[in-house]
C-alpha cells in the first residue's frame, strides 16, 4: 500500500478534527489489523473505486462520537440516534471531501461515506493488508483502518 494514498486521509482527518469539530488528536503507531471487525462500535466507512480500490474506516467509541456530534451541532448530545448518525456521516463526508482534493489517483472515485452503528464487520478488499492507526484524543480513542490497492486500468481499445 502506497503512502501517497494514505497521507491525504490522515491529513484530512487531522484537519477536520482540529478545525471543524475542535477535537485535536495524536496519531499512534500503525500496525497490521488481523480481522475485519472494527475496534469500536461506530464506524464511518469511505469506499474507493477505480484506479485505487478499498476503504478507509474511522472507528469511534460512543464517547468520542457523542463529543464529535456535540461539537459539530453546538448542542450537548447524549445518545446515538438518527440525528447523531447523520452528524457522524457529515463528519466522515468532510474527511472524504478533504482527502479527495489531495488524492493522487485521478481515475479514482471516493464514495459518499456510510455510517454503521453496533457490532459489525467491514468488507475490506481480499488480499490487501489492513493498516490500523490508533489515535488518542482528549475525549478518548479512535482508530483509522486503511486497506487500499492500486487497480490496473484496462488499456484503451482504439
Amino acid at each position: 500500500m502506497n503512502v501517497k494514498y494514505i497521507n491525504p486521509f490522515l491529513s484530512s482527518i487531522q484537519n477536520v478534527f482540529d478545525t471543524m469539530i475542535n477535537v485535536p488528536f495524536q496519531l499512534g503507531k500503525p500496525n497490521l489489523k488481523q480481522d475485519t471487525v472494527p475496534l469500536y462500535e461506530i464506524s464511518g466507512i469511505i469506499g474507493l473505486s477505480g484506479g485505487v480500490t478499498g476503504c478507509v474506516v474511522v472507528s469511534l467509541s460512543k464517547h468520542i462520537a457523542l463529543q464529535m456530534v456535540s461539537a459539530l451541532t453546538g448542542e450537548k448530545t447524549t445518545e446515538i440516534d438518527d440525528d447523531s448518525a447523520d452528524a457522524i456521516g457529515e463528519i466522515t463526508n468532510m474527511i472524504a471531501g478533504n482527502a479527495k482534493k489531495d488524492f493522487p489517483g485521478e481515475n479514482t472515485s471516493i464514495s459518499i461515506p456510510s455510517v454503521v452503528i453496533g457490532k459489525h464487520r467491514v468488507n475490506y478488499p481480499k488480499g490487501v493488508p489492513i493498516i490500523s492507526i490508533p489515535c488518542e484524543t482528549n475525549a478518548g480513542r479512535l482508530t483509522i483502518d486503511i486497506a487500499l490497492k492500486e487497480t490496473p486500468v484496462p488499456a484503451s481499445v482504439g
